[in-house]
């Protein structure tokens, strides 16, 4: 419908520009069309007039008056009027919203997806744990997020490769060995020799012990056999790693999480991609040496400070294998990349942007674009539960799928903007009643796959939905208008949603889709004596359930016949 108005205003401006009140060479200002707040104004306004005013040398009321009245006639437009200096308000016909209904059911799964990617390859990575220890919450709000990204982009046509980058290098795998080790040879927790950094999680005791026994996991198609040598910290260090590797995919898979790449940081160095990048930033002048150390004039692309790249012993700080990692993404064909990260990473997010920029390879500004994340306050019978069974220290995401599902977990973790703090009550999300967002959206679609039943119970015809469309004008009651209102919505919010890399949109639009849904069905009977009233009620149901179910799809959610 806004496509479908911003193209009626484009004529009157060419119009307009053909009768000489507006220039020929007019630069088009970026005007919006955007809905009503309040109905009683109309169903859209936009603001073109008011920045037409300027290259027009009018009033902006007179300008809104010339549009109005070059304006092409359009059967879904009932009326148009100008409010305050200059809004254009567009009234819209019922039919335009029986016309939008009728394309619900037209399109199908289809409906509300665009193609403003033009099939353009977009990298997303998300959750990119290390290999220590299951997923914890704060990873599944990361999976959450990141896979809702993705799958909205894919709905407006981009061409989108999941990533996840292992940081299989470092002090923390270091850890991860000789925590393993010391297990392996006995020692636990709090006893003497135990590493003082070491992992305290029983899950460590389980590596040790399948490393005995000489298990053999698979991880990345590669199978690793355990040892069984407890003296042997390389070969531990990467039965450890395969072994946590593994289960943090089958926690992705119980979360419905794939990806198409797999990205190892041991691999720039093995592949020499580190050295390379370091050298082209030494080719292109943005380095220098002092105190028998490297520095980047990070300063020279908004930094508050330059930065050391290699320390005066010779090794790296962290962020140059990130600036060599995301050049490898921009040499992989990647046109755009997002990263979601906790917001602890946002230290680092100025320098990595800056050392690709020092590259000069024709990275635009503003590549990689970053989605930050807060934390996640696990409560149950009101009290925050701080720790796991298994992990010791923490919450993993499997407690959270075992002790709620897959799909309110998901929920759950994507139902707030991702820069604000979440609390997740597990006791809210077990819950079946209408307190539970989750199950309020799913009833909303096995309520309409119920009435579906009845109808054959009572031996009634299927529904006709040609005819229910044709009778759509009986559709005007208050909940009737505002349910069709709700379903024309769907593919702007995709659009903001996608546009802004805001997944949550989606699970507030469904949660309020389905009140609208509820409130109908409270309000009016579905199946009565009347067949043309019925088939029209029940094909608008009809349509909202196809709305439901497509937007429980993009956030990786089930859509249940029955509840």
């Amino acid at each position: 419908m806004k496509e479908a108005l911003r193209e009626l205003v484009l004529t009157a401006i060419r119009t307009l520009q053909a009768e000489a009140v507006l220039p020929a060479d007019l630069d088009l200002p970026n005007f919006v069309i955007e809905r009503a707040r309040n109905r009683d104004h109309g169903d859209f306004a936009t603001n073109a007039a008011m920045l037409l005013a300027k290259p027009a040398r009018a009033k902006p009321r007179d300008v809104a008056e010339k549009l109005v009245a070059a304006l092409p006639v359009n059967a879904a437009v009932a009326k148009v009027d100008i409010a305050g200096p200059g809004f254009i308000n567009f009234f819209l016909a019922p039919t335009a919203y029986h016309t939008e209904t009728a394309r619900i059911l037209a399109e199908g799964t289809t409906y509300g997806r665009n193609r403003s990617g033009a099939g353009h390859t977009v990298g997303v990575e998300f959750v990119s744990a290390n290999p220590t220890g299951p997923l914890h919450v704060g990873h599944g709000r990361a999976a959450a997020i990141g896979d809702c990204i993705a799958r909205l982009l894919e709905a407006s046509g981009w061409n989108v490769k999941r990533e996840f980058y292992y940081n299989d290098a470092g002090v923390q795998i270091q850890n991860l060995a000789i925590s393993t080790q010391a297990r392996a040879r006995g020692v636990a927790p709090g006893d003497a020799g135990w590493p003082e950094d070491g992992y305290r999680g029983d899950y460590i005791a389980d590596v040790a012990r399948a490393y005995l026994t000489g298990d053999t996991v698979i991880a990345d198609g590669q199978a690793i056999t355990g040892a069984k040598n407890p003296d042997d910290l390389e070969a531990i260090r990467h039965f450890a790693v395969a072994c946590l590797r593994r289960e943090q995919d089958l926690d992705l898979q119980a979360f419905g999480v794939g990806f198409d790449v797999y990205f190892l940081e041991s691999s720039l160095y093995t592949d020499g991609k580190v050295e390379e990048t370091v050298r082209e930033l030494i080719a292109h002048g943005h380095t220098y040496e002092e105190g028998g150390a490297l520095w980047l004039r990070t300063t020279d692309f908004g930094d508050d400070k330059d930065r050391v790249m290699r320390k005066s012993d010779g090794t790296y700080t962290y962020f140059v294998p990130d600036v060599a990692y995301h050049r490898s993404k921009w040499l992989r064909g990647y046109e755009r990349a997002i990263t979601e990260l906790g917001s602890d990473h946002h230290g680092s997010l100025a320098r990595v942007k800056a050392g690709l920029q020092a590259l000069d390879c024709g990275i635009p500004n503003g590549w990689p674009e970053y989605v930050l994340h807060q934390m996640v306050t696990v409560m149950r019978g009101g009290e925050e539960v701080k720790i796991s069974k298994r992990a010791g220290s923490y919450v993993t995401l499997r407690d959270l799928i075992d002790e709620v599902g897959r799909d309110a977990t998901r929920y759950f973790l994507i139902a707030r903007k991702g820069d604000s703090q979440l609390v997740f009550d597990i006791d809210l999300a077990r819950s079946q009643s209408n307190d539970n967002p989750v199950y309020y959206i799913q009833y909303a679609h096995a309520r309409v796959c119920r009435v579906l039943e009845e109808l054959a119970e009572r031996g009634l015809p299927p529904v006709d939905t040609q005819a229910g469309i044709a009778q759509m004008a009986r559709l005007d009651s208050e909940p009737e208008q505002i349910l069709l209102t709700e379903l024309s919505r769907y593919p702007e919010v995709v659009e903001t949603a996608a546009n802004n890399l805001e997944p949550h949109l989606i699970a507030q639009y469904l949660r309020e889709l389905a009140g609208a849904l509820h409130s109908y069905y409270h309000e009016h009977k579905w199946i009565v004596d009347d067949a043309a009233l019925r088939h029209a009620r029940i094909t608008l149901a009809l349509a909202t359930r196809q709305v439901i179910r497509n937007g429980l799809d993009l956030l990786g959610l089930s859509a249940p016949e029955k509840m």
